[in-house]
């Protein structure tokens, strides 16, 4: 069955985000988007993209490919991670792709540390929740003392952007911040340009994101990437099925365990948890 394909395309997935934010002539949108995040501790004047891949200094070290990133004119360099579920390493990930962008900045065999390292950020997009942070729909994170509460090293961070926590609505939206939040979580969904999205940039965005405008070949694209898109939530709409059965399951059994433990008859047991007389025959009390 053939992906249902409305008027604008969805920036969450891989070509959608790619057409949007990393087209050399289109570059001023990621401008205003990173300056957006940073919120005035830094002013993005320019950028220019790079090479999504990047090796190690040695053959032998694992190669890393970033979704975007791109250099600003002061040498700072910006990786920018979609993630559309959540990984029990992708801290791990996040902080292994920073390192191998700093490592990189000393060639091999310089002992020189009269020049001060380019600064490095990870801007992280997330499909899934931290469960480890808080409720906040954008995390700041930097090297700190944890004793004073005072950043260490002002030269690198991330930033991450938990979109299952973003639940404004279009008269709660408070900030331009706000406001690419809710492009980002609504934008396929839209039929028209709302009028909150007046903003030059925003503008250019719907320009560019309308569904009737890419070529043939991107639209092949986008609806390869739309139908994996909806093939992996289908998968894991349906592992969240069988999880939540399988809880249930084992909670009725542990009930009819107890139940029988005290002597209760079998026709009792099966009337309260719904099991058959064969089934909680087979239960034994001994196994708890």
């Amino acid at each position: 069955m053939k992906e249902k394909i409305n008027r604008y395309i969805d920036p969450l997935t891989d070509f959608g985000f790619k057409h949007i934010f990393g087209s050399e002539p289109n570059k001023d949108i990621l401008i205003e988007f990173l300056n957006t995040l940073f919120q005035g501790e830094k002013r993005i004047i320019d950028i220019n993209y790079s090479p999504t891949e990047h090796g190690g200094s040695r053959i032998e070290e694992k190669k890393v490919l970033f979704d975007l990133t791109c250099t600003g004119q002061d040498g700072e360099q910006f990786i920018i991670e979609m993630q559309r579920t959540g990984q029990k390493f992708f801290a791990d990930r996040c902080v292994f792709y920073m390192s191998r962008l700093i490592s990189a900045q000393l060639p091999r065999g310089t002992h020189d540390w009269n020049v001060p390292l380019k600064e490095v950020y990870l801007i992280g997009i997330m499909e899934f929740q931290f469960n480890n942070i808080n409720s906040n729909y954008l995390h700041n994170i930097a090297l700190m003392n944890t004793d004073t509460g005072k950043v260490f090293y002002k030269g690198m961070g991330f930033k991450f952007l938990e979109l299952p926590n973003f639940d404004k609505q279009e008269h709660e939206l408070e900030s331009e911040l706000d406001k690419w939040f809710y492009l980002l979580k609504n934008l396929s969904r839209l039929n028209e340009i709302p009028r909150f999205l007046d903003k030059r940039v925003f503008q250019k965005i719907f320009k560019i994101a309308e569904v009737s405008k890419l070529t043939k070949e991107q639209r092949e694209l986008y609806e390869s990437d739309i139908k994996a898109k909806s093939d992996w939530k289908g998968g894991m709409d349906w592992a969240k099925e069988q999880a939540a059965e399988q809880a249930k399951r084992e909670n009725t059994l542990e009930i009819a365990l107890k139940l029988k433990a005290v002597g209760r008859p079998s026709d009792e047991i099966a009337k309260v948890t719904g099991l058959s007389i064969e089934e909680i025959e087979e239960l034994n009390c001994g196994s708890e």
